[in-house]
């Protein structure tokens, strides 16, 4: 079934709203009194379930940032779910290949990893709970007091720093830990979407004139919108000016890295005190599998650990378990996917990928440019192309908030909207290894056809 679902998977539609009928099936369900067949089940799975995918293993969805998934990390999900091990901690294959696994993705990106420094997570919002939080415990243990022990009361209001960019999941991190989102402070962006250095500098200067706790800045590695990348140098340079735990939100794009000729929009990168990404993302891991990088690992240790007797392992290393690195107990056997996956990819085959699907970004932007009817919004740096049509003079704000979900409904492509500088626009994010430049013309047509139609 799995293979029959994956070799179709083009020739579909690309996605389709779900049925009434199935709707009901699928949502209002009473559970059996007595069990069922396990063939049964499989044919409910194969009639019922497999016909209203997501759409994101089809070469022409570019929605969001949703890759499809990895045939590796496919093959040997049930051999986890057939070991289900709590990867916690202890002397066994999962903890041990996790190891291994963070070590790679850290190299990959360049982030400097001692023993320790990073675990595999749900995804790259609970990775920022945990960088966010050893930060918060860094700040409060810097001045002499401990944020776990006595909360946050009575002390001053902590400030974050993140862009108008940056992920959601940094403000409900800092909303979760107790900062609190007015303690987030919007640093406005420039012309290409990256943090403006000169409005951080002033937002720093001002809050601890105001008598405030800055205790981290937050730059983003590819944000969700654009793709852009922040001027992490720069900020590394503030954070450390000041004594800021200097986070990168890397989820997305961190990888892009690798890209050729990459590089130097990510210089100041490996200066960060923690990395969250998401493997996921562009490996095509299946979710969910994200990873924490930190570099001083006892930072997150002493944000998280709490051992009890029931817990205490006499054979563990000076390391501990992955349970005291974060608030998870239980956790999954995600290494055996991401493993799989990026040992079927090598090095070389994750280059390639991030090339092909930069390469596809770039393309697109060019078409757009040469296109009447379209107008590039952003520059291109990671694989996300931002754009919107314009093939009248006014209300394009109302057309282009209305063309995604029209082309979605035609089924031919499937690509998501935002806000970009105040205006309606349409993304088109690339991971998917099999999509074609014939494709990107297949995306612009239908967001023609589609909106004649709105």
């Amino acid at each position: 079934m799995v293979a029959e679902h994956l070799a179709v998977l083009p020739a579909r539609p690309v996605w389709q709203p779900v049925p009434d009928a199935a709707r009901a099936w699928l949502g209002e369900q009473d559970l059996p009194e007595t069990g069922r067949a396990l063939d049964d089940l499989l044919d409910d799975v194969r009639a019922r379930v497999l016909p209203h995918p997501m759409g994101n293993g089809h070469p022409r969805f570019f929605g969001w940032v949703n890759s499809p998934p990895n045939p590796a990390g496919v093959l040997v999900e049930p051999l986890a779910a057939a070991l289900n091990p709590s990867c916690a901690g202890g002397d066994h294959a999962g903890p041990h290949l996790e190891r291994s696994v963070v070590r790679w993705l850290a190299d990959l990106v360049g982030f400097p990893h001692p023993p320790g420094g990073g675990l595999l997570t749900s995804g790259a919002s609970m990775a920022t709970v945990i960088c966010l939080a050893a930060a918060r415990q860094r700040a409060a243990l810097a001045d002499g007091w401990d944020a776990r022990e006595e909360g946050l009361s009575a002390r001053p209001p902590m400030i974050m720093y993140v862009t108008e960019e940056g992920h959601s999941c940094l403000h409900k991190a800092a909303q979760l830990l107790g900062i609190g989102a007015r303690n987030v402070r919007t640093v406005p962006v420039d012309g290409s979407y990256r943090m403006d250095m000169a409005a951080l500098r002033e937002m720093i200067a001002e809050d601890r004139a105001a008598g405030l706790r800055p205790f981290c800045v937050a730059g983003s590695a590819g944000t969700v919108n654009s793709g852009a990348v922040d001027p992490l140098g720069e900020i590394a340079d503030v954070a450390a000016e000041h004594g800021l735990w200097f986070h990168v939100d890397g989820a997305y794009g961190a990888l892009g890295v690798l890209a050729d000729g990459a590089a130097p929009h990510y210089a100041g990168m490996e200066r960060a005190d923690s990395l969250a990404l998401d493997p996921h993302k562009w490996l095509g891991v299946p979710v969910g599998c994200g990873c924490a990088l930190l570099r001083d690992p006892g930072a997150a240790r002493a944000a998280f650990s709490l051992v009890p007797s029931y817990l205490v392992d006499d054979n563990a290393d000076d390391l501990g378990w992955f349970a005291e690195y974060g608030p998870e107990q239980t956790r999954p056997f995600r290494a055996l996917k991401t493993w799989a996956t990026m040992s079927y990819l090598g090095r070389a085959g994750i280059t390639r990928l991030v090339d092909h699907t930069t390469g596809l970004a770039r393309t697109l932007a060019a078409m757009v440019e040469q296109a009447p009817d379209f107008e590039l919004l952003a520059p291109v740096t990671t694989s996300i192309t931002a754009f919107r049509h314009r093939p009248r003079p006014d209300g394009l704000d109302a057309l282009n908030r209305a063309i995604p979900g029209a082309v979605q409904a035609r089924g031919n492509a499937f690509i998501t909207g935002t806000r970009l500088g105040g205006r309606e626009a349409l993304r088109a994010c690339f991971l998917h290894p099999d999509t074609t430049e014939r494709d990107l013309a297949v995306l612009l047509e239908e967001i023609r056809l589609a909106a004649k139609g709105v």
